[in-house]
């Protein structure tokens, strides 16, 4: 029997749950994700939890916040003058914009404040921290 190793391109309907048991993400009624195992496009935790499984496989995996994405870190919280912005722009708590790192890559940032002075941005993956549970069902190996 075939099982997704390493290099295999694979099919997973999963549902993604917090410790609490709030869904955060799931493919079930839609697409399974499709990716190359090892390939780095999915999270460590969820990679391994795939490499054995056949088609048709069936399993839950706990993925602690290492091998998903990452403890929470202070520095990834940053307080902006709000000058900074265009008077325009709409800032609103929980929306998005994107800026660019010293080096030129562009990072996105959570709002997580807004004030007449300061605008508090957040580069933390909004999953950071937390625990993860994925129920996986391997739908197919392409190769």
């Amino acid at each position: 029997m075939t099982t997704a190793q390493i290099g295999s391109r694979v099919r997973v309907h999963y549902t993604g749950r917090l410790d609490d048991g709030e869904v955060f993400d799931s493919s079930e009624g839609g697409t399974p994700l499709s990716f190359t195992v090892g390939g780095g496009q999915v999270i460590p935790g969820f990679e391994n939890g795939v490499v054995g499984m056949a088609e048709g496989d069936t399993k839950t995996v706990n993925i602690p916040c290492a091998d998903a994405y990452g403890e929470r870190r202070n520095d990834g919280v940053l307080e902006v003058p709000r000058g900074e912005f265009p008077p325009e722009m709409p800032l609103e708590v929980g929306s998005s914009v994107q800026g660019q790192q010293s080096g030129g890559q562009t990072v996105t940032f959570a709002i997580m404040a807004v004030t007449d002075e300061t605008v508090t941005l957040d580069a933390n993956h909004p999953l950071a921290g937390k625990d993860l549970t994925f129920d996986l069902t391997l739908v197919s190996i392409e190769g």
